[in-house]
């Protein structure tokens, strides 16, 4: 069953009163993203807590069928491939559609995970219905525009996600200092809830000699891995320089490095030429997933762009330490020397250095992959699901008392759409 997790216990009913849950993205399983497999994991806590899901997503494909089973049902809509992730569908906007389905048959809460046509189309029609409304800001949208040649369209995309945000009831995010980051950028009514990780999954336990030999690697060798989109808003030239220096001046008794990429992307072809001996083992998903983190000894993650980045807790409870730089979840989950290392945010030659000290000891870095296996432990999905369940509760709350009165409103998007255009033009 799609909606479940990985060892799910059977369905409880919360103390509250179960909510009716209109849950509208535009990506979710199989693709494979963080958004996509982070949100599924939430539904199926909220699943399991005896609360209904109706999930409305874009279809896939014409052979695309609607899942429905006790407590879930999905509405599928039109939608279209995104540029440059083709993998990826956005909704078309279906406003009307979603008014006559609510207006027949009201939610209690509608939340919304993508900021995309579909979100925008069901928070307008949310706020026509005066339904409560919850929404995660889950993607720097606005921060990705810089590497897909539309950087001059930065304070429009913040202006947009600014006023879609302000008209929801509440609005999730992933770590303390993108509360403060987007509270500083004028963002109302946001809520910290953190991401959990599957650690019964991703489990030391799952590391495969099998494995590590294909990649060409012994039992003393030190594997680099990098799991990850392959594109240019994952900074991966920060991880090409890190590679070549960690490989400089390496002693002849010490450990072999090898590097392995897991992933796909738009830079996929161009990569090779500049990392050789690089092994590109390609996107995986699940177990196997799973069984490439645990066989490695150390995660580089350069990534500048992440609102938290699911990679880390992922690597974390696979018992790898993590390179990485101070923000998103590695800011607030890695302990300096202890379990991994962080760099001021944006300073490559601070990330490179860091690089080359964590495989300078090779005792130094099975401690850390030790010590952050424990640390993930912590990371528990049931406590992110309870917090998230409270949240919606506030959403309620706040749209009952009308501490929030809905604006829905025509927002920046013709604007933005006449600025596109007389760009193109």
């Amino acid at each position: 069953m799609l909606l479940q997790p990985h060892s799910a216990p059977s369905p409880t009913v919360p103390t509250e009163r179960p909510l009716d849950i209109a849950l509208v993205t535009e990506t979710w399983p199989p693709e494979v993203n963080g958004v996509a497999l982070s949100l599924a994991r939430l539904a199926a806590g909220l699943h399991q807590r005896g609360h209904r899901l109706r999930l409305v997503r874009p279809r896939r494909t014409r052979e695309d069928r609607a899942q429905v089973e006790p407590g879930f049902a999905e509405l599928l809509v039109p939608g279209l491939p995104i540029p440059r992730y083709p993998e990826l569908r956005m909704g078309l906007p279906v406003r009307a559609r979603l008014e006559r389905l609510w207006r027949a048959q009201r939610p209690d809460l509608v939340h919304i995970a993508t900021e995309g046509p579909l979100g925008w189309s069901a928070l307008r029609a949310a706020c026509a219905l005066d339904l409560p409304v919850c929404a995660e800001f889950r993607t720097n949208f606005h921060a990705y525009s810089s590497h897909y040649g539309i950087g001059w369209l930065r304070g429009t995309i913040l202006r947009y996600l600014r006023w879609f945000h302000n008209r929801c009831d509440v609005t999730m995010v992933p770590t303390q200092a993108m509360c403060r980051d987007l509270a500083a950028e004028g963002f109302e009514r946001l809520r910290v809830v953190a991401r959990g990780v599957d650690t019964q999954r991703f489990d030391p336990r799952r590391r495969s000699a099998e494995l590590r030999e294909s990649w060409g690697a012994g039992p003393g060798d030190i594997v680099v891995l990098y799991v990850g989109r392959l594109a240019a808003e994952k900074n991966l030239d920060g991880l090409v320089e890190a590679w070549h220096a960690m490989q400089q001046g390496r002693a002849a008794q010490a450990p072999r490095l090898r590097l392995v990429l897991v992933g796909d992307g738009p830079l996929r072809d161009a990569l090779p030429a500049r990392l050789p001996g690089a092994l590109f083992a390609g996107q995986r998903t699940g177990e196997d997933l799973a069984r490439h983190y645990a066989s490695g000894d150390l995660f580089l993650f350069p990534s500048l762009t992440e609102t938290f980045g699911n990679v880390v807790p992922e690597a974390l409870a696979s018992g790898l330490p993590v390179v990485a730089f101070d923000m998103a979840a590695a800011a607030e989950l890695l302990r300096e020397g202890e379990n991994g290392l962080r760099a001021p945010v944006a300073n490559r030659a601070a990330f490179v250095a860091a690089a080359r000290a964590a495989v300078a000891d090779a005792d130094a870095l099975r401690r850390m992959g030790e010590a952050a296996r424990r640390d993930a432990l912590a990371l528990d999905w049931d406590a992110v699901v309870r917090l998230a369940e409270d949240t919606m509760g506030v959403a309620c709350a706040q749209s009952a008392r009308g501490a929030h009165a809905h604006q829905p409103g025509r927002g920046p998007i013709r604007g933005w759409l006449r600025q596109v255009s007389g760009r193109r033009s």
